[in-house]
């Protein structure tokens, strides 16, 4: 079982029959990372430089034959982030960062060995976000990204991939806080649902014995 696999209660995630207010019962403190703001940018970047470290194996033969090349998480790092206010507009700003994409390149090397090296792809941004007002407890920008590359080459001069890349950056205003939010009270967790491959399927569900006239004359097969 699951909160989602028929558990029939009120006290799990899931769509709101009837009244919402029904059942609210308190109203609790939660640590929550707020987000004041956000946006998306999608693209195609070509001619992105990979310089690969710590191949696996190490040493491969060269030259590289380039297979394919993708993130391998779902969180950029940030860095040379600046923050300007524009005067004529409350509470926005002007957003420039950079945003470094670890990234996973496999490829096979001269040999016909498959392996796979690291590098980093770094995004420029420059956007306009809602950014609140000074506080005691200071915004962070947050960045959630992905990058895949389907083709690319090698370049035996300095042992480098170049390769054209779908990047997807999200970037995010957060600051982490102390919520007050209406409660319905704690979840009810449903007993698990062992998984389990059913080898016999099928097999059981056969009879235990032929089916068949008991009065066949099968002692005549043949005959």
């Amino acid at each position: 079982m699951s909160f989602f696999s028929n558990f029939q209660t009120d006290k799990c995630p899931g769509p709101i029959n009837g009244n919402p207010l029904n059942g609210l019962n308190e109203k609790v403190c939660v640590q929550a990372q707020r987000v004041f703001d956000a946006c998306i940018k999608q693209g195609q970047s070509d001619g992105i430089v990979l310089n690969i470290t710590d191949p696996v194996p190490s040493n491969p033969t060269y030259p590289l034959t380039f297979i394919s090349a993708r993130s391998t998480t779902s969180v950029g790092k940030v860095t040379a982030f600046q923050i300007d206010r524009l005067p004529d507009r409350a509470n926005c700003a002007r957003v420039q960062c950079s945003v470094d994409i670890p990234v996973e390149v496999v490829y096979t090397d001269a040999n016909g060995t498959e392996g796979k090296a690291t590098a980093t792809v770094t995004v420029n941004e420059d956007v306009i976000l809602f950014v609140p007002q000074p506080s005691i407890m200071p915004y962070e920008v947050h960045s959630v990204v992905s990058a895949v590359s389907p083709e690319g080459t090698f370049n035996a001069e300095n042992n480098t991939f170049v390769v054209d890349m779908c990047i997807t950056v999200i970037l995010k205003i957060v600051i982490n806080v102390d919520l007050l939010v209406p409660s319905y009270g704690y979840c009810v967790i449903p007993p698990a649902q062992e998984y389990s491959q059913e080898v016999c399927a099928g097999f059981f569900e056969l009879p235990l014995y032929p089916q068949g006239n008991a009065n066949c004359g099968c002692n005549n097969c043949g005959k």
